[in-house]
C-alpha cells in the first residue's frame, strides 16, 4: 500500500556519487551518475529516497575502443518514443573524450540498449557533459562543454541541431566560454555540465563553472527567449553572477539536473557537492527546492547544510509492505 509521506529529510540524499541526471516519467524517477564503470539506472517514486533506490546496470563498456574507459556523465532522456543515454568516453586518454549515444530497443528505460555511436559535429574535438534541448516544435539541440581546438586550454559551451536523437547536423555554436573571476577559478578554465531548464517563455541553460576539483565550483545561467534563434550566440544572456555557490559548510556544489515534485508542484535542483572542504573529487548527493523570480529566472538560494531537516518533495509517497 502507498501514503503520501509528510516527513523530512537531509542532505546528502546518496553517499557518494557524483553528476546526478534525475527525470520523470509515468510517475517514476529515473537517475543516472557517473560510475567510472558502467552506466547504471536507479528508479524509486521520491526524488529524496535515490539513495535506497533499485539500481541495474544497462551497458558495459567493452574491454578496449574509443569508448572503453572514463565514463561520465550519463544522462537519460525520453525522445521519439525510445530512450536515449548521452555519456562521455575515451580509450584511456583524456584528450581522447568523446560523446557518446545509446538507443533502447524499446520503450523501457531499463533497456536492452544498443550503441547508436559517437555523436559530435564535424570538427569531431573533445566533449563531455552533453544533453539535449527540445524545443516546442519538437526540433532537437545538443549542448555540451567541449575544446576549441586539441590542447586542455578551456571549456567552452557549444550547440548544434541534431536531425534525430544520434545525429549532429550543421556545424557547432560557442555560446559560453571561461570568462568572469567565479568561472576561471582553477586550471585549465573551465565551463561544463550544460543542463537545460525551460520555464514560461525562457530557455534556461544551467552550467557548472570553474576546476570541478576546487571548492568553488559553482553554478552560472544562460537565458534565451523561446522565440529566439538559439543557434545565434546573440540570443543568449549570461548572469554576471553565479546563481549557485560554495557556503561556510557546503564546497563545490555543481553539475545539477532538475525535477519536479511527485505531484507537480513544486521544483528541485538535484547536485553533487564535495563531502568537506578541499574534498575534490569526493563527493555526493543533494537536493532541495527552488523557486522564481517574477521574470521568470530560477532562484537557488544558497546550498542547503549537510544534516538540515527539509520537507519531501510534495506528493511523495512511501511504500508499506
Amino acid at each position: 500500500m502507498k501514503e503520501k509521506d509528510m516527513g523530512t529529510f537531509a542532505n546528502p540524499i546518496k553517499d557518494g556519487g557524483a553528476d546526478p541526471w534525475m527525470i520523470f516519467k509515468d510517475g517514476t524517477y529515473y537517475y543516472t551518475q557517473t560510475t567510472g564503470k558502467d552506466i547504471s539506472v536507479w528508479q524509486t517514486h521520491s526524488i529524496e529516497a535515490i539513495g535506497t533506490a533499485e539500481r541495474r546496470v544497462v551497458w558495459t563498456p567493452p574491454q578496449e575502443g574509443p569508448m572503453s574507459r572514463s565514463i561520465w556523465a550519463p544522462e537519460l532522456h525520453a525522445l521519439q518514443g525510445k530512450w536515449y543515454i548521452y555519456f562521455a568516453a575515451d580509450d584511456g586518454k583524456n584528450e581522447n573524450h568523446r560523446m557518446y549515444v545509446l538507443e533502447s530497443e524499446g520503450e523501457d528505460p531499463f533497456g536492452p540498449y544498443r550503441v547508436k555511436g559517437n555523436i559530435g559535429d564535424r570538427t569531431n574535438k573533445w566533449a563531455i557533459d552533453g544533453t539535449v534541448l527540445q524545443k516546442e516544435d519538437g526540433s532537437l539541440y545538443f549542448i555540451w562543454s567541449g575544446w576549441e581546438g586539441d590542447v586542455n586550454v578551456s571549456q567552452k559551451l557549444y550547440i548544434a541541431r541534431m536531425s534525430n536523437p544520434w545525429t549532429i547536423e550543421g556545424e557547432r555554436v560557442e555560446i559560453a566560454c571561461p570568462e568572469y573571476d567565479w568561472e576561471t577559478i582553477g586550471d585549465p578554465k573551465v565551463l561544463e555540465g550544460p543542463q537545460v531548464l525551460l520555464h514560461e517563455d525562457r530557455i534556461h541553460i544551467v552550467y557548472s563553472a570553474s576546476g570541478s576539483w576546487t571548492d568553488d565550483y559553482c553554478l552560472g545561467l544562460l537565458s534565451a527567449r523561446k522565440d529566439t534563434d538559439v543557434l545565434d550566440p546573440a540570443s543568449w544572456s549570461k548572469w554576471p553572477e553565479p546563481v549557485f555557490r560554495r557556503t561556510s559548510d557546503v564546497f563545490g556544489p555543481g553539475h545539477c539536473s532538475f525535477a519536479r515534485s511527485p505531484d507537480g508542484s513544486e521544483h528541485w535542483i538535484v547536485y553533487h557537492a564535495a563531502k568537506h572542504q578541499g574534498a575534490g573529487w569526493k563527493r555526493n548527493v543533494r537536493a532541495q527546492r527552488f523557486d522564481w523570480t517574477a521574470d521568470g529566472r530560477p532562484v537557488f538560494g544558497e546550498p542547503v547544510s549537510p544534516g538540515t531537516p527539509l520537507q519531501k518533495p510534495s506528493g511523495a509517497m512511501v511504500e508499506h509492505r
